[in-house]
């Protein structure tokens, strides 16, 4: 029983630093994505001060051939901005059904323990009685002892009177 628990108590433990684990790495995918949106933004800061910087600098012809570059620029973030989202999409999905699971595992074993408990008690409980009964047959057979003893004794003294009598007559 102890071992089962013990060992009920190491799962418990090692599934919940596994759920601190999960919390952690979902902790840091946000934090990636917080930078990756501050990345953008500034590119997008940048890109508009560049556009704005070649438009006053450069000829119509060069403005046309940068711009494109600099959508085919912002397309390629986006796409792998994209990508991200994605990925953190699918780990956030991911976490939510461990979670779940998790929860459903724990509550499970928790009934599990719950019943064990019971049955613990009942255990204890009909040891208990069974161990009073023992105590009371004990009892009741020391006192039958006894008196077989002292009517053994009786018996003797009898047998020796009678045997001393029939001597006598």
């Amino acid at each position: 029983m102890e071992a089962d628990f013990s060992e009920m108590r190491n799962e418990l433990q090692s599934r919940d630093a596994r759920w601190r684990r999960i919390q952690l790495e979902c902790q840091q995918l946000h934090t990636e994505l917080l930078k990756i949106r501050e990345y953008k933004d500034m590119q997008e800061i940048q890109i508009q001060h560049q556009s704005s910087c070649v438009q006053l600098t450069e000829q119509p012809e060069n403005k046309k051939a940068e711009l494109l570059l600099l959508a085919q620029s912002q397309e390629h973030q986006q796409k792998e901005l994209n990508k991200i989202r994605s990925h953190l999409y699918r780990e956030e999905q991911s976490h939510c059904s461990e979670q779940e699971r998790m929860k459903t595992e724990i509550s499970a074993l928790t009934e599990e323990l719950h019943q064990k408990e019971i049955t613990i008690a009942t255990i204890m409980e009909k040891a208990s009685l069974l161990e009073r009964q023992l105590k009371m047959e004990l009892e009741i057979k020391d006192k039958l002892l006894a008196k077989q003893q002292l009517l053994d004794f009786r018996y003797r003294v009898i047998k020796s009177e009678n045997t001393h009598l029939k001597e006598m007559v």
